[in-house]
């Protein structure tokens, strides 16, 4: 059997081999591998919050808020004309450069039938959003009404056509509302047709045919020199020019 032996003489490369130089690209490969999740979070949040700011400080400003108060929404169409033919009655009061009304819509029916499946909760919620905005300094104004007996029954928040605030529980709603049809600015708005009377259907028709019997009133004003309710009184007085009380409905 031979044998081999180590030479005291021989020499062994006891260096360790150094480690591997990865290049720039490598090295890039790499981290996105491991957290180019953490990456699209946070471009993801990002963004949510780029909106959320924008959202809140970047829109416009309405200048006029009319209020819709009916048992159901008006339809899309029907909202944008009116917001768009209804500037040309009011004033840049917040100084952008340009005349902004927003209708807002309160779906709410002060008169329910006996077997309405309506969900109470859903109705307490927008019937607390109808008194939270009444509260409001620089709430809705001016509000079309399909019950206005009811929504004065339940709010108490209009006034008289001649500028007077009623008694509390007065119910003469008759003297504090124009119907829309007797308004002959209103009934001369360019509202073009609507499409979908809701968002689930495709029922076309005359936006001004759908506003015929709607009543248009103002909310009573309690508080003295407010400058929103002078210029919402400005608007009432062009919308309303012409217009025929009711005759004892």
């Amino acid at each position: 059997m031979a044998w081999v032996t180590k030479s005291s003489t021989e020499e062994y490369n006891t260096e360790p081999t150094p480690p591997r130089e990865y290049t720039r690209r490598e090295k890039a490969d790499n981290w996105w591998y491991y957290h180019k999740w953490f990456v699209i979070a946070g471009v993801l949040l990002a963004a949510a919050a780029a909106w959320i700011l924008y959202d809140i400080f970047g829109r416009p400003v309405a200048d006029y808020h009319i209020g819709w108060v009916g048992m159901g929404d008006l339809p899309a169409d029907t909202v944008s004309a009116l917001e768009q033919q209804l500037t040309a009655y009011g004033a840049d009061l917040n100084g952008d450069g340009q005349v902004l009304v927003e209708l807002e819509q309160f779906s709410y029916d002060f008169n329910p039938p006996a077997d309405d499946e309506t969900d109470p909760t859903y109705r307490m919620a927008m019937l607390t959003r109808l008194e939270g905005d009444l509260a409001l300094e620089d709430g809705c104004y001016i509000f079309l009404l399909q019950d206005p007996e009811g929504f004065q029954r339940q709010t108490g928040a209009l006034q008289y056509l001649d500028g007077t605030l009623p008694a509390d529980g007065a119910e003469d709603w008759q003297n504090m509302v124009y119907r829309w049809g007797d308004c002959p600015v209103l009934a001369g708005l360019e509202l073009g047709d609507y499409t979908g009377l809701t968002s689930v259907d495709d029922i076309t028709g005359s936006s001004q045919e759908l506003l015929a019997d709607v009543y248009v009133a103002r909310r009573g004003n309690w508080q003295e020199d407010n400058s929103y309710y002078a210029a919402g009184d400005a608007m009432w007085d062009a919308l309303t020019a012409g217009a025929v009380p009711l005759s004892g409905e």
